[in-house]
C-alpha cells in the first residue's frame, strides 16, 4: 500500500493513502536512502510504501518512493548530517509585509533562493496592501517592479476571502 506522511512524532508517521485513510506507520528494521546522509529517514510529504497490520489502522513502512524536491536544514546536533524539513512540496508561499512590520528584501531573496535551490515553484504575497498610501505604496511598487517579472505576486488585504481565493487558485487549501 502507498501514502504520504502527513506528520512525524518520533518513530511514529501517520500516512494517508489516495482513499482518504489514515494509518498509523512505524519504520520497519532500518531503512536506507541513497543520496543524503539525513537524521531522519522520512519527512513530511514523502511517498512511503507500507505493509498495513491486521487492524487496518496500522503498518510498517518499508520504503520511500524518490522525492521530486525537498528542503534540508543542517542538523543541530553538530554533526555532517542534515534534517529534511519537508519533501515533496508542491509550491512554496511568502507573505510579505512592506511595512508594520516590514519583511527585508534580504530575507525575501534568501527566500526565493532557497525555492529555486530545491526547485520548488515560489509565490509572493504581498499583505496589508489597503494600509498602504504615499512612501509605502512606493515601496511596494519597488517591491512588485523586482520581483513581479520573475515570479507570480500577489496583492491582499485583511480580507480573508481573497487570501482563500489565492490558495485556492494555487491547487491548495
Amino acid at each position: 500500500m502507498q501514502g504520504r506522511v502527513l506528520k512525524s512524532t518520533g518513530s511514529w508517521y501517520t500516512v494517508l493513502t489516495d482513499d482518504g485513510k489514515k494509518f498509523q506507520c512505524k519504520i520497519r528494521g532500518k531503512l536506507r536512502l541513497k543520496s543524503i546522509k539525513t537524521t531522519n529517514p522520512i519527512a513530511i510529504g514523502d511517498i512511503v510504501n507500507f505493509d498495513p497490520e491486521s487492524d487496518n489502522a496500522t503498518g510498517n513502512i518499508t520504503s520511500v518512493v524518490p522525492r521530486k524536491n525537498y528542503i534540508i536544514r543542517k542538523s543541530t546536533n553538530l554533526s555532517r548530517e542534515a534534517h529534511i524539513i519537508a519533501a515533496n512540496i508542491d509550491q512554496a508561499m511568502l507573505m510579505v509585509t512592506v511595512d508594520f512590520p516590514e519583511t527585508s528584501l534580504v530575507f525575501i531573496d534568501r527566500y526565493l533562493a532557497t525555492a529555486e535551490a530545491y526547485q520548488i515553484p515560489a509565490i509572493l504575497i504581498f499583505n496589508k496592501v489597503d494600509l498602504f498610501d504615499g512612501e509605502f505604496e512606493e515601496k511596494l511598487n519597488y517591491y512588485l517592479s523586482i520581483y513581479s517579472p520573475l515570479y507570480p505576486c500577489y496583492k491582499t488585504s485583511a480580507n480573508i476571502a481573497k487570501k482563500k481565493s489565492i490558495y485556492s487558485n494555487s491547487g491548495l487549501s
